[in-house]
């Protein structure tokens, strides 16, 4: 139980992570700005990400967990205070930025915690809750403000209120966790930079970012357009529409890590990797044929990608890496998925204003799909050389006991 509490934090940040998404067709009408921008909007998201990514692992590992979780929640809480009274691109971007640092620190720091918390013997539990808990959340957000937008006044107000009071929460339990500060560094140099991995643990980086790269860049295609596509293509202006759509494709990806949690992980790797690619597929189907039940398809294949990716690169991360490096090594991992998740979107958005949503949509799915094929390739060779997936241990839900 308390492995799984240990998890809030990282949870209640990612419901911020995604909780616009059903409201930027409001702020697009109110402020008048393309699909270009509100892709370069979500790239404020991403750069802020990396930008904790580079330095929140290494901190994290130097002196903490609770020096680095706490500010994060602090700013996520400011980010719900800008997105609520958002009057320009600019506050909008800004309320991105610091949401995105937010989650770069909470996606290092606050997974290495759990462990932490968990400790040695309760290692897989661990990986496997705060997975779950970044995935729950990421797609409880964004239902969360499609319901609350749609039914009540304040359409983007109140949902970020609700998720103010949620990061309070979370405050307090990281203020109460049994967070002790590492005895030992993360190794010498400078502390911002690219994380540098344990040896120990790179293949497993490999393997991880491989898979876990175009499956998130999936879904921040549909995080950052699918309320474009679902309005101006398909005729489904609904906000809960939206918001169940996200949800529906983060609730995929947590579900295929129970399902699929006795696999050894280059089975879990492969098959996460040609989720993706058939999720690619659906949605080209889904633009050119107009059809929102096959762009629910899609989003449920591309959540179930990205979900297996990350899920086989934490195991093999937390199987390999000692804890003085965890914290870097989730930040490396997460640096590989998110950069891509990042500028491919972006250009996505911008070639779509230039050539039309179904070409950008269409050019988007055959690099991501591509990107996925050579992933699965990259997991068959490795593994088929050293087996290293192969030795990782299989997560339980319920840890070893």
């Amino acid at each position: 139980m308390k492995v799984w509490l240990a998890a809030w934090p990282v949870m209640a940040v990612f419901v911020l992570s995604n909780a616009p998404t059903p409201l930027y067709v409001l702020w697009q009408r109110s402020l008048g700005f393309s699909s270009g921008v509100l892709t370069a909007v979500f790239a404020c998201y991403i750069a802020g990400l990396l930008g904790a990514l580079l330095v929140a692992g290494v901190v994290s590992d130097r002196i903490g967990r609770k020096p680095v979780l706490l500010p994060a929640i602090a700013l996520a809480m400011l980010a719900c205070v800008l997105f609520a009274t958002a009057a320009s691109v600019i506050v909008l971007a800004l309320a991105r930025l610091l949401a995105g640092i937010a989650v770069g620190a909470t996606v290092s720091a606050g997974m290495a915690a759990v462990t932490d918390v968990a400790g040695p013997e309760r290692r897989r539990a661990a990986a496997l809750a705060s997975s779950a808990a970044m995935v729950l959340g990421a797609g409880s957000g964004p239902l969360l403000a499609g319901v609350l937008s749609q039914s009540l006044p304040g359409p983007t107000v109140v949902p970020f209120a609700v998720d103010a009071v949620l990061l309070a929460s979370a405050f307090a339990v990281v203020a109460r966790l049994p967070l002790a500060r590492p005895a030992t560094g993360s190794g010498p140099g400078v502390w911002l930079r690219i994380p540098s991995v344990d040896p120990r643990g790179r293949t497993a980086v490999l393997l991880g970012v491989a898979v876990f790269a175009p499956g998130i860049t999936s879904t921040s295609f549909v995080l950052a357009l699918g309320p474009s596509v679902l309005a101006q293509l398909l005729g489904a202006g609904n906000r809960i529409v939206a918001g169940t759509l996200a949800f529906v494709m983060f609730l995929a990806a947590t579900g295929v890590q129970f399902a699929v949690r006795r696999l050894g992980v280059r089975a879990i790797l492969t098959v996460g990797a040609l989720s993706t690619v058939a999720g690619m597929v659906m949605l080209v189907l889904s633009v050119r044929l107009a059809s929102v039940p096959l762009l629910a398809v899609a989003a449920v294949l591309a959540g179930s990608g990205q979900g297996m990716g990350q899920f086989g690169g934490l195991t093999l991360i937390s199987a390999s890496v000692p804890s003085t490096r965890l914290a870097e090594a989730n930040a490396a991992q997460n640096i590989g998925g998110y950069l891509p998740a990042a500028v491919l979107p972006l250009a996505a958005g911008f070639l779509s204003d230039a050539a039309g949503l179904p070409t950008g949509t269409t050019v988007f799915a055959a690099v991501v799909a591509t990107a996925a094929l050579a992933g699965a390739a990259v997991v068959t060779v490795v593994t088929v050389k050293g087996r290293a997936a192969e030795a990782a241990p299989v997560l339980s839900p319920a840890g070893d006991g």
